[in-house]
């Protein structure tokens, strides 16, 4: 199987070069990333817990979905293409604002992204992909801020730093 690419970028997100996506993770690289997040008419955001087998951040809660954008893919096209591999849907998907973080992990590889944020609604359940995702759960914006705060270890990174960061970015879409 051929190593997944990720699309290496400069911090105005002009793409500078591709490279295989652990590489990329070792060597703490800036490439481009997406992060969905879906909410219902409940105003409540659909969170996954990643699965046992992903190489970093197993078993922790995250946003809706989140990848890499493949080379000549939008951001758009690519949070389309997660959610239906992931969660076994698809929505209309809006990208409301991007920002860059980095985050090392113990297994000493580090995630240096150009992440893209988007936001959709679905009232279904997900059919998840038992590769990718561990289990689901809806729940009111406020409420996974203050689990957050309560026990960060369960949360990826990546969500968390969003949250503190964005915060009330992503809140106008349940108000």
């Amino acid at each position: 199987m051929v190593e997944e690419q990720v699309i290496l970028v400069d911090e105005n997100d002009n793409q500078i070069g591709l490279m295989g996506k652990i590489e990329a993770h070792e060597k703490a690289l800036l490439h481009r990333a997406f992060s969905v997040f879906t909410f219902n008419d409940k105003k409540e955001l659909l969170l996954q817990q990643r699965a046992a087998e992903k190489y970093h951040s197993p078993l922790l809660w995250t946003n809706t979905c989140c990848s890499h954008q493949r080379n000549g893919e939008t951001s758009l096209e690519a949070g389309k293409r997660r959610l239906q591999e992931e969660m076994g849907f698809t929505c209309e998907l809006e990208e409301v604002f991007s920002f860059i973080y980095k985050a090392p992990f113990d297994n000493g590889l580090t995630e240096h992204e150009l992440d893209h944020v988007m936001v959709g609604f679905y009232n279904e359940d997900p059919v998840i992909n038992r590769e990718e995702v561990e289990a689901f759960k809806w729940m009111p914006l406020e409420d996974v801020k203050l689990d957050i705060e309560k026990q960060p270890e369960i949360y990826t990174e990546w969500f968390k730093i969003i949250f503190k960061e964005s915060y009330e970015k992503i809140k106008k879409f349940t108000i």
